[in-house]
């Protein structure tokens, strides 16, 4: 079967409904002959558990022509690229906070969007966060055992990205104010949507992480509320902006973020710019007593299910996957393939009762 897919146009799905994806394991490497080489157990792995749609996490090479390359050969293997990442382009303090270089960064960016609209890969996702993810130096147990990140403000705690640490009490020698964060994020977003639009690439901005909360002198007041998300989506004015929404993330902020994440699906789905979710559960809000911590998604304080049955509702047709793994007996992936088939199995269901009232 071949459904062109309606949330990202240009690609195409071999059922209908919510698409199960999740990141693809396994290094990548480049071989002599300019083709790939990839991990045979990573891709025996993906296979067993059914996953067509995969997210190819920085691949050794990033030309137009060598995305091209990587897109054709993992087709060749039954999976389809949803989304490949240049993490050093993920989320660019310098562009976030008007930094030194910050023009080059984004001409940067560009190249990397105009490349994968030439391979044909037809969605990215971005984060705007100026002094990136912030959690507890130390992980915490949950059931069983397990351990995953947290953050509580009463814990030591940092801020990391790309290999760099942020502290308190600012996390770039100054206060930033929410007004200069507006104009450097329409500075960068309309540089991006003619080249976006052009190269048929649609990019989902994440939240902040954790959302709602101003972190070491820089306010999370874009991407970190559903008001934020409003705003920044009406400046963009693209069909091809639009938001990856992470449900972990939105968990974490509670009521700060403004918004239910079902309330947020609605909102954007109806617009066409909900491009892509993140299905993670935590243990409470940041605001809650000792903060939250990442669990199991069956687990956590909220029911995914619910978030599940409002995609299929508003008939969202993209892809969903795990996010931020935890420490369980097994290793990697006992973890990965518990957290998959939780949701492979949450879809088939949900998709299956939705077909029924159709009939």
């Amino acid at each position: 079967m071949s459904i062109p897919m309606k949330t990202i146009k240009g690609y195409v799905n071999s059922k209908p409904g919510i698409q199960v994806g999740t990141k693809m394991e396994g290094k990548i490497e480049k071989k002599a002959d300019g083709s790939f080489s990839f991990d045979p157990d990573g891709i025996k792995f993906l296979q067993q558990m059914g996953i067509e749609w995969v997210m190819v996490n920085d691949p050794p090479a990033h030309t137009a022509k060598e995305f091209k390359q990587l897109r054709e050969q993992l087709a060749e293997h039954g999976l389809k690229i949803y989304r490949l990442a240049d993490n050093r382009l993920h989320n660019m303090s310098a562009v976030t906070l008007n930094l030194k270089d910050r023009d080059r960064w984004i001409d940067e960016y560009l190249q990397y969007i105009t490349n994968l609209g030439e391979a044909g890969i037809h969605y990215s996702t971005y984060a705007h966060m100026g002094n990136g993810i912030w959690r507890d130096t130390v992980r915490r147990p949950v059931r069983g055992g397990a351990t995953g990140g947290g953050l509580d403000f009463k814990r030591e705690n940092y801020g990391h990205w790309g290999g760099v640490k942020y502290g308190w009490p600012l996390s770039h020698e100054r206060e930033y104010s929410a007004d200069e964060l507006w104009e450097n994020y329409e500075y960068f977003i309309k540089k991006v949507v003619p080249v976006a639009e052009s190269a048929g690439v649609f990019i989902g901005v994440h939240p902040d992480d954790p959302p709602g909360y101003d972190l070491a002198g820089v306010p999370r007041c874009i991407f970190g509320t559903f008001e934020g998300y409003k705003k920044a989506l009406e400046i963009a004015n693209s069909p091809n902006i639009g938001a990856c929404l992470c449900v972990g993330c939105w968990l974490e902020a509670g009521s700060a973020a403004g918004s239910t994440p079902e309330e947020f699906i609605r909102y954007f789905t109806r617009q066409g710019k909900l491009f892509k979710l993140h299905m993670r559960n935590v243990t409470a809000t940041l605001a809650d007593p000792g903060g939250f911590n990442e669990t199991f998604p069956d687990a956590g304080y909220y029911n995914l299910l619910n978030v599940m049955e409002t995609l299929a509702e508003e008939g969202f047709d993209g892809a969903i996957m795990n996010d931020h793994l935890i420490d369980m007996v097994g290793g990697h992936h006992a973890c990965e393939a518990y957290f998959t088939s939780y949701l492979k199995g949450a879809v088939d269901s949900i998709e299956n009762r939705k077909a029924n009232r159709k009939g």
